[in-house]
């Protein structure tokens, strides 16, 4: 089912997200399904469960659309539940992101090159992975959501400056999205 996208402002966004239970496997593969639903209608590359309004550590990332300018990325599809990073390369890499939860603002934000994750996939099977340039740049943006975090928090205080209007546009709701959204 395609859910609607929950944007800035909503306080579910700014929550720190709670494990799923792992027993609840209906649940868990009914939420899955649902963002997988979800972020192909919105066309983004990751999508985290708080971003739609369900507080739980369940985040998936799709890098298939963005190939033609990563070829690693050509069959990257992960979905992460209860992820923990395991550590964090001291190398960082700087680049634009942009949120389906903050639509029209992008910013350059640092982030390290390279991550080590602990998470259960979408059979529950416990995995540990290394991922690295632009697959650990989407992985940590969407991590960030299931701690309350954003991506515009990261950015220079300057930046923070500039966005701020828009900022407020999109709290007012003076913001359209290609997608459902609330």
């Amino acid at each position: 089912m395609i859910l609607p996208i929950y944007l800035y402002g909503q306080a579910v966004l700014r929550e720190k997200a709670e494990p799923i239970d792992l027993s609840e496997k209906e649940e868990i593969k009914t939420l899955v399904g649902d963002l997988w639903d979800t972020i192909a209608k919105a066309d983004g590359c990751g999508l985290a469960s708080p971003q739609v309004g369900i507080s739980k550590r369940v985040v998936i990332v799709d890098g298939t659309g963005l190939a033609d300018m990563y070829d690693y990325l050509k069959d990257f599809r992960r979905t992460l539940i209860n992820p923990v990073v395991l550590e964090e390369s001291e190398e960082t890499s700087v680049y634009s992101e942009g949120c389906l939860s903050i639509p029209g603002i992008y910013a350059d934000v640092r982030r390290p090159k390279k991550i080590k994750v602990e998470y259960y996939d979408e059979n529950l099977e416990r995995k540990v992975e290394e991922f690295d340039n632009f697959a650990a740049r989407m992985v940590q943006h969407e991590l960030e959501h299931l701690d309350g975090g954003l991506f515009t928090d990261d950015v220079a205080p300057i930046r923070k400056k500039l966005i701020a209007k828009k900022l407020q546009s999109i709290l007012a709701r003076k913001v359209q999205t290609r997608y459902k959204s609330k």
